[in-house]
């Protein structure tokens, strides 16, 4: 009886901590965030959304700073 329950003790920890399978996937799920966080950063930029409200910033600032002198 005590063989059985060593046994049994043996495969369930084992399997807990057999954890390769669970730590891929954690790193499929971070490969993913990436990928879509440059994939909605490089439509974003494609589309002049971003990059024209940056040009009106800087051209602000400039403006002020052109104003002052």
């Amino acid at each position: 009886m005590m063989n059985l329950i060593l046994s049994m003790y043996a495969k369930a920890t084992g399997a807990i901590n057999n954890e390769r399978g669970a730590q891929s996937l954690e790193w499929l799920g971070i490969a993913a965030v990436l990928i879509m966080v440059v994939g909605i950063v490089g439509t974003v930029l494609n589309e002049g959304i971003v990059s024209n409200g940056v040009t009106d910033i800087i051209d602000g600032i400039f403006d002020k700073i052109n104003r002052s002198l």
